[in-house]
């Protein structure tokens, strides 16, 4: 598969995507405060290691199965999200997750937008 501009827009957002989960393992919550347990913050940056090594498979190979594989850890990321929105956390928390899950779904959609066809492959 030959990557477009599109492709390539949506893998390095979702790398970046992935850098920002890597570190989540070192975040503890402080006591007293609400904030995601310990497995989901390792979760969450085994989503972005998964997703920086997928995309660098993609982006050299344009493999479509590294793209998919890519997709599914930024999937599982967001979905280890959302249950900001359902607690009492401070509001720029779910700014943040909410501005999160709108990237996540603009690379996801510039990862599988395909190439245009042109109008020789088409008569």
């Amino acid at each position: 598969m030959t990557l477009t501009t599109k492709n390539k827009v949506g893998l390095a957002l979702a790398g970046l995507l992935g850098l920002s989960d890597l570190p989540s393992f070192l975040q503890n919550t402080p006591d007293g405060e609400t904030g995601p347990p310990m497995g989901i913050m390792i979760l969450s940056s085994i989503c972005g290691l998964v997703t920086i090594v997928a995309v660098i498979m993609a982006w050299r190979t344009g493999s479509f199965a590294a793209i998919r594989v890519a997709a599914g850890a930024r999937i599982l990321s967001v979905l280890s999200a959302l249950p900001a929105f359902f607690v009492d956390v401070p509001a720029f928390v779910k700014v943040l997750v909410a501005v999160f899950v709108v990237v996540t779904i603009v690379s996801l959609v510039l990862m599988f937008t395909p190439a245009r066809r042109s109008a020789a492959v088409m008569d």
